[in-house]
């Protein structure tokens, strides 16, 4: 199994929502009105755009001069959210 992390880029838009995106996997992308619920969307975006592209044969990229990193064991992700550390 590989687990594959990918460098996301956002910004927020004039009205306030928050845009994110996947430089290495074109046409991957999502929005959230808060930056935590725009990476949380875009974890979702690109599980569903992996596997469809899986399902329709095509190559996940490999790594790029930072834009993936591919891990060869399975791991665990938490996303917890202080308060206290904000």
């Amino acid at each position: 199994m590989k687990a594959y992390i990918f460098k996301v880029e956002m910004r927020q838009e004039e009205d306030n929502r928050w845009s994110v995106w996947v430089p290495s996997l074109p046409g991957c992308s999502s929005w959230g009105y808060s930056s935590d619920e725009a990476l949380k969307n875009i974890q979702e975006a690109v599980q569903c755009h992996l596997e469809a592209m899986i399902e329709e044969g095509e190559k996940i990229p490999e790594e790029k001069s930072g834009e993936i990193q591919i891990i060869l064991s399975p791991v665990a992700v938490a996303n917890i959210h202080d308060e206290a550390a904000a």
